[in-house]
């Protein structure tokens, strides 16, 4: 995907490895720290701005299997959900 935005094959390949890392780093991030809700609309965002990326420069690719449609979107719904618990946890916790 990052050879469609013009970069060269090891510029890709440093990008690709680089963006992996981040993600993985994040991902130890939320597991760490999932009832943070900053990191949590943060997960959010990366999602829906992922999946619009795709949507945007390669759609063909929102058909494929194991697409950022069927990937995305349900990890999107499970962070509303727990979005909504850490909210209703420190509702209960203050009263």
């Amino acid at each position: 995907m990052t050879a469609s935005l013009g970069f060269s094959t090891e510029l890709s390949y440093y990008i690709t490895k680089a963006v992996g890392v981040s993600e993985l780093l994040f991902g130890i991030i939320l597991f760490i720290f999932y009832r943070n809700r900053t990191i949590v609309l943060l997960n959010i965002v990366a999602l829906v701005g992922l999946l619009l990326f795709v949507a945007v420069l390669q759609p063909q690719l929102l058909i494929e299997a194991f697409n950022p449609v069927t990937t995305n979107i349900p990890l999107i719904g499970l962070s509303w959900i727990l979005l909504n618990e850490v909210k209703e946890q420190k509702r209960l916790d203050v009263s």
